[in-house]
């Protein structure tokens, strides 16, 4: 009997050509998710409106999970750019709070697409697509950035776990609509504060 296949790892861009077909493909997957959702796009479309061979775009993304997780990781790879309203925040906590709300609302602009990126972050294992840990790294890092947790105890990991898994199923309910925006983002502060509020306190104050 023939053997299957083994899972093929995704290629990484290399040199300044590879980097803009990859990012001319990233942008092709927003703009076709957003208009049709994760079942409705197709790989050789997205490779169409890219201006690459459908070989090139299999190369880069195996599947439409690897595709849309990685059209994750570009917008998360904006988290940490400045705000007046991140500037402004009161503490670390609302600072915290402002950059997953400038998220969210960016997110759910473009419900179809957003959906799109959750269930392929969801679908995603971290064995086999490795932008899975480096988009969960990445937000930790900005975030623990913001408490200014240099050294962040086993306790501080766990509260920006639950953290983050909170911020994900808050979309998730907003996107099904079992959540108003208005909602979401009360939600989204209220967990920001009861989860942070003490780790806040030790960059305030220096003390525990």
């Amino acid at each position: 009997m023939p053997r299957a296949a083994e899972p093929r790892a995704a290629a990484q861009p290399q040199s300044p050509g590879q980097r803009a077909r990859w990012d001319r493909i990233l942008r092709a997957a927003a703009e076709l998710g957003a208009q049709h959702g994760l079942d409705g796009v197709q790989m050789q479309d997205v490779a169409k409106e890219a201006g690459v061979a459908l070989a090139t775009l299999y190369r880069y993304f195996p599947s439409k999970t690897h595709l849309f997780t990685a059209v994750m990781g570009a917008q998360v790879d904006r988290m940490d750019e400045p705000s007046p309203q991140i500037e402004a925040a009161a503490d670390p906590a609302e600072a915290v709070a402002e950059v997953l709300l400038r998220s969210t609302r960016h997110l759910l602009r473009t419900p179809l697409l957003a959906s799109a990126i959750m269930q392929s972050n969801y679908a995603a294992h971290a064995a086999t697509i490795g932008e899975t840990a480096r988009i969960d790294a990445k937000v930790r890092a900005t975030i623990m950035d913001l408490i200014g947790l240099e050294h962040p105890v086993k306790r501080d990991e766990q509260l920006v776990r639950l953290l983050m898994k909170c911020w994900h199923g808050v979309i998730v309910s907003a996107l099904n609509g079992h959540t108003t925006q208005a909602d979401a983002e009360a939600e989204i502060r209220l967990a920001c504060q009861v989860l942070l509020g003490t780790r806040s306190n030790v960059r305030q104050t220096g003390r525990p």
